[in-house]
């Protein structure tokens, strides 16, 4: 089957977006690659999935998880890129989930001040979200993503066989932003998810696959080529992402990043429902669709919305000081909010949670 091309426009060029099946082992062909390759990958990725690249100049492996998504992980990396000896004509390509990724694209814009950078995501988050849109950076322990930068890879390759790897979990969280992205533009995506039609009978698993990748990531597509810098609607994609986001920090990241964004819809329905921006019919509708991926709903009982509060306040997404909500009117109709009042942000994070 061919691989589905989106390309993707943005201030300084193009890039394409490759959706389909074993596209690791002609890396250097389909994203054009001609100089030498430096890989970026994690402990549990690399073991998996780099053999299939063949021959690289240098490979680097990271520990696995958020917690490693920091300033020390890429000064490790920089050592690693010198000691090989590394210029400017290499292309960094980073093999892995959203962390490998945000963190190879950090170091490929800052390491000899830019070198090319080639996305190829093994989860399903990390396809149809944060391989897309430029946005790369790394976690500070006053919260996530407070360092980075923007840099647009120079290709994406989503091998969709590597997701017959991942955990059941793992899989599950990156169907949380799909459903995001249904909700921000797509209705007839969040439709075919209502309905379970996502996996259409009259095509192979890996068609449905390809499919359902290939629809979600041209949601991200169309909203980061109207606004590359997040200047406007591109604040849209960050559904769910300021409940999410203080969920994550709270738990330690024990809470996986998919989790976090799924309990973060579940409160942004709620919280549009308590200021009469949408009908509570829409909370539960989300509610039906994250549960039949396997996807949490209620946040734990553990996590004091006190608690919750406060670590929004650390969110980069503030503007003057003030939390920014991105709200439902329905499916496909979104808006950001920046004058929501704290007592309806605890309302709603104490009625989305269990217990």
């Amino acid at each position: 089957m061919e691989p589905t091309r989106l390309p993707v426009t943005h201030p300084s060029g193009q890039y394409d977006v490759l959706v389909g099946a074993d596209l690791l082992p002609n890396l250097a062909d389909l994203a054009q690659i001609r100089g030498p390759i430096a890989l970026i990958t994690d402990s549990h990725v690399g073991p998996l999935h780099a053999p299939r690249l063949g021959a690289v100049a240098c490979t680097i492996t990271i520990p696995a998880g958020e917690q490693h998504k920091t300033l020390a992980t890429v000064h490790t990396i920089y050592d690693q890129l010198l000691a090989a000896g590394l210029d400017r004509q290499a292309t960094i390509v980073a093999l892995g989930g959203g962390v490998v990724g945000d963190i190879a694209g950090f170091v490929a814009a800052t390491y000899l001040r830019g070198v090319d950078f080639v996305q190829c995501p093994t989860s399903l988050l990390a396809m149809v979200d944060a391989s897309v849109g430029g946005k790369t950076g790394v976690d500070l322990p006053q919260g996530k993503n407070l360092v980075g930068a923007f840099k647009q890879p120079t290709a994406v390759l989503a091998d969709i066989t590597t997701l017959q790897t991942l955990p059941p979990e793992e899989f599950a969280a990156g169907m949380a932003e799909v459903v995001k992205h249904g909700l921000i533009s797509n209705p007839d995506l969040f439709g075919r998810l209502e309905t379970g039609d996502w996996r259409l009978t009259n095509q192979s698993p890996i068609s449905n696959l390809q499919s359902l990748v290939a629809t979600a990531i041209e949601v991200k597509r169309d909203v980061v080529q109207e606004d590359p810098f997040e200047k406007g609607r591109r604040a849209t994609l960050n559904l769910g992402h300021t409940f999410g986001h203080a969920i994550e920090q709270v738990s330690g990241y024990r809470v996986r990043h998919g989790e976090g964004v799924a309990l973060g819809l579940v409160a942004a329905a709620n919280l549009s429902a308590r200021l009469a921006y949408c009908d509570l019919a829409l909370q539960g509708r989300i509610e039906a669709v994250l549960q039949a991926q396997g996807l949490p709903t209620r946040i734990p009982s553990e996590f004091a919305p006190a608690a919750l509060y406060q670590a929004m306040f650390t969110d980069k997404k503030k503007a003057a000081g003030k939390l920014r909500f991105i709200l439902l009117r329905d499916v496909g109709d979104l808006f950001v909010a920046g004058d929501v009042g704290e007592q309806a942000v605890l309302a709603s994070l104490t009625a989305v949670q269990s217990g």
